[in-house]
């Protein structure tokens, strides 16, 4: 948001006093603890008018019956757009996050990132996993599980192994599925993923039709891989950190953010908000768009690899985080992830 215009030098010293009071120790604020850690020299009248003001536009509010006052959606997004100042991370942290984020496999790379973030916030660790779209096959093969089932085991040009289920509109026999993956495999090898269907495609238009069934099969398969379910591509940890925190106590609110947090959809609509956008993005609240992310904040950075920006990172927790501590970790850990990856 923009900084309200209106706004004093003293209304926003309290401000910045109450967010950052009411991050330590998540109880209301009154007028005289600001006193007494603002260092201002105010009357408390003058601090109760300027609190009065401060929640006339907004940017505090009154819980219940309490005399104190807490940060609104739009107050912590003033303290964080213009009031924050972030805490730089020593040299030791930046060597341990490098210690973390040690691996020759991705996956285990990108487990480590959604770990380390999970333990060193105390909140819960996401990681998106690589786009799929960006992935080139090197190796497929097919197994047939039931009637409407089938197992994909996908080798990326990374060497890396992925397994996936796919359902299928029949049942297709081990000699059929094996012609797919002999075909995929001689055409399509070193293709990323997301062409390999318009490739099937162009050659249907030059081939002989009794080739036709054969890619017709193979367009099918190769839509399955692409858009298999949404959930695989979110790593998500530490989920239970949220419940060390008070205002995470309310059982309904609770269990919408972890359906949310299972069937991860929401969440990879709010991270593919981040992979399309600049830089650092930080939702506080109801700001997500989702009912079941109200009560938290989201903050999320990209990483990339020499091929330009393949994934998001970041840490979901309560909306009174501690942003100055939270933010630079987020950052290093995106930006050791990157250089790594990078020089793959």
């Amino acid at each position: 948001m923009s900084k309200p215009a209106i706004i004093s030098d003293r209304a926003e010293l309290l401000l910045k006093t109450l967010v950052e009071r009411y991050i330590q120790d998540g109880q209301p604020v009154g007028s005289r603890t600001l006193s007494k850690e603002s260092d201002v020299n105010l009357s408390p009248a003058t601090i109760r008018n300027i609190m009065a003001d401060l929640e006339e536009l907004g940017l505090i509010t009154a819980p219940h019956t309490s005399a104190g006052r807490i940060p609104t959606v739009g107050g912590y997004r003033m303290f964080v757009d213009h009031l924050l100042k972030v805490k730089p991370l020593g040299n030791a942290f930046i060597e341990e996050v490098k210690g973390h984020l040690q691996s020759n496999n991705n996956k285990t790379l990108l487990d480590n990132a959604s770990s380390l973030l999970s333990e060193v916030t105390k909140l819960a660790g996401v990681v998106t996993l690589p786009r799929r779209s960006l992935i080139k096959l090197q190796h497929v093969e097919f197994l047939n599980l039931s009637p409407d089932k089938v197992m994909v085991i996908l080798v990326g040009d990374n060497q890396e192994i992925q397994n996936r289920i796919i359902h299928t509109r029949r049942q297709y026999a081990v000699d059929e599925l094996q012609r797919v993956a002999n075909y995929l495999n001689q055409e399509f090898a070193g293709k990323e993923l997301s062409s390999i269907r318009k490739g099937i495609l162009d050659s249907m238009q030059r081939t002989r039709n009794d080739m036709h069934t054969l890619m017709q099969t193979a367009v099918e398969m190769a839509d399955n891989i692409v858009q298999t379910n949404q959930a695989e591509d979110c790593i998500l940890a530490g989920q239970v950190n949220l419940m060390d925190y008070a205002e995470m106590a309310n059982m309904d609110k609770l269990k919408q953010l972890f359906e949310a947090f299972n069937t991860k959809n929401d969440i990879l609509h709010i991270l593919d908000q981040s992979i399309q956008a600049d830089g650092m993005q930080i939702f506080i609240g109801e700001e997500s768009g989702y009912s079941a992310f109200d009560d938290v904040s989201v903050i999320t950075t990209p990483y990339h690899s020499s091929e330009g920006i393949i994934g998001v990172l970041g840490v979901i927790g309560p909306k009174r985080m501690e942003y100055d501590r939270v933010i630079p970790i987020v950052d290093i850990t995106a930006k050791i992830l990157s250089a790594h990856l990078s020089s793959e």
